[in-house]
């Protein structure tokens, strides 16, 4: 078998990923549209999507000119002979975790030495680093400097649960904006990255020429990997993975689409693109099979959930609901206060765009199966304090669902349901208990359908695991005395509406069920 080149995994380094030959995947036509232009642009992706390697690549098509570019689109596009001056900022661990005077010494030492290299001199005894830095900038030469910020919102979204602290950082970080604005004759390009987007702000205010181009179709697939990327770049490492996991690569591949991909960051909603650090794991490791390695290494969010406004939004019946957005709310914030929970959700890569509908009404969901498990447990902890389903013995579920009666499958959800705080999460009907079970299936990695529609009516809940297929259908009771008649009720309704009758599944498994109010738990069950 022919060697395979290397992936480009971890490699945020534009120079040593060409120098190592590993495979990258040729966006260097989108980097030119963007680095033939003069301006000051801004570019949002969530974490681990590539930003980092993208701030390389202009550094070195900058620094060096064609050196590191040979065989890519970007030769026969670019024309530029000059070289330019590149300052890069890195703002990831710029965080005022310890106070504000803290963070503007730190941003002040960091620009001293970006700058330094370049001539810059700062006087102690002076007048401050921004005058300072205003003053050499006016003596460069127009045209001459290029400045690349990564992870700029880094010290915001740090202190998102601090209002004060969030309105004084954004001031310290809006005198350096004002520089670049005030000397903008001596910058030949200016390219900013972060992961949330203050663009309408006080932080940018100066910068009224500000080009956010994270939401331009032109630049959805500036980062991440379309289908046919994957196909061109990848293919012999899928073939690979195929053989080690006995799956055609036809197959295979629908599978890690659907697990890694389905992001969409285009106002059109035509191009979607995959995770790369999540497909280049599973590339690396097939052995281990499809993995969530995205929420596993930085994605997680936990701390990000705390700084949602809107306690209903962590609120596990959240969960499967319907949630709509204006283009306009994903496009920037004036504020902290104006940045909306479903925006943030969106930009930070929970939520994608699904659809645009009527100009300008977003329509949200889960990318893809990665997300939609990983959000389903950190939905299951809310549920249960902070554990997990395992914690409370309901972890095996799909054992259960896999191989184990309708009475099993009961016995498993009462022991999720008997662990449930409900002073925080009450069941008080059939929605809280439909709600809660699809988190919880969906946190166990299954894909279960709430209310799925067919030509006789919606079923409760539905969920495919190996060769089965469950349809459940709830119903709630009050009183003690009622039981019976709603479990009939419920098995009525599972025979009249003919639910699953077009089921590819081999063994279709229709189960009544009816939770008690009173005991917190199913009291009645039935197959039909």
């Amino acid at each position: 078998m022919e060697e395979l080149r290397l992936l480009p995994l971890g490699t945020s380094d534009f120079a040593a990923l060409r120098l190592r030959n590993q495979i990258y995947v040729d966006k260097s036509a989108l980097v030119y549209k963007v680095a033939s232009q003069n301006g000051i642009f801004l570019f949002v992706r969530p974490r681990r999507f590539g930003k980092s390697l993208l701030i390389s690549t202009f550094e070195s098509l900058f620094k060096f000119g064609l050196r590191d570019f040979k065989d890519l689109a970007i030769e026969k596009l670019w024309i530029e002979k000059k070289i330019y001056n590149v300052v890069r900022l890195d703002f990831s661990e710029m965080r005022p975790d310890f106070g504000l005077k803290k963070f503007r010494d730190d941003l002040r030492d960091r620009l001293i030495d970006n700058f330094s290299s370049f001539g810059f001199r700062y006087d102690q005894a002076g007048s401050s680093i921004f005058k300072q830095l205003s003053v050499w900038l006016k003596k460069q030469e127009p045209n001459s400097l290029v400045l690349l910020v990564d992870e700029y919102d880094t010290p915001l979204t740090s202190c998102l649960n601090n209002p004060e602290l969030f309105n004084s950082v954004q001031v310290a970080l809006s005198d350096f904006y004002a520089v670049l604005k005030s000397n903008d004759d001596a910058l030949r390009f200016v390219f900013i990255t972060g992961i949330v987007n203050f663009n309408k702000g006080h932080l940018f205010s100066e910068v009224q020429e500000l080009s956010d181009i994270s939401l331009d179709t032109e630049f959805g697939e500036l980062l991440g990997f379309t289908r046919g990327e994957v196909e061109e770049y990848f293919y012999p490492y899928l073939e690979a993975a195929s053989q080690v996991l006995n799956l055609p690569v036809s197959e295979l591949l629908k599978k890690v689409i659907k697990q890694y991909g389905g992001f969409c960051f285009e106002r059109m909603a035509t191009e979607k693109v995959l995770a790369p650090w999540s497909f280049l794991n599973f590339l690396a490791s097939p052995r281990n099979d499809l993995l969530d390695y995205w929420f596993e290494s930085g994605g997680k969010a936990s701390a990000l959930m705390d700084s949602l406004k809107s306690d209903s939004m962590r609120d596990p019946e959240e969960y499967g609901r319907d949630k709509f957005v204006s283009l306009s709310s994903l496009s920037g914030s004036s504020s902290l206060e104006s940045l909306s929970d479903l925006a943030l959700l969106t930009q930070t890569g929970y939520l994608t765009i699904k659809a645009v509908k009527y100009g300008d009404t977003v329509f949200l969901d889960y990318p893809n199966l990665e997300v939609k498990k990983s959000m389903g447990q950190l939905y299951v902890e809310h549920l249960l304090t902070g554990r997990s389903a395992g914690q409370v013995g309901a972890g095996p579920i799909v054992k259960v669902l896999s191989e184990e009666s309708a009475e099993a499958l009961v016995h498993i959800f009462n022991r999720l349901f008997a662990a449930i705080d409900y002073q925080r999460y009450p069941v008080r009907d059939e929605a809280s208990v439909r709600a809660f079970t699809q988190v919880y299936l969906a946190g166990a990695g299954l894909e279960p359908k709430v209310e799925h529609h067919t030509a006789h009516g919606r079923s409760d809940l539905e969920v495919k695991v190996n060769n089965r297929h469950w349809i459940l259908e709830f119903k709630v009771s009050r009183d003690q005395d009622d039981l019976d008649k709603k479990l009939g009720e419920a098995g009525e309704q599972l025979k009249l509406k003919g639910y699953g009758n077009d089921s590819s599944s081999g063994n279709l498994i229709k189960v009544a069920l009816v939770f008690s109010l009173e005991e917190r738990k199913f009291v009645r069950w039935k197959e039909v």
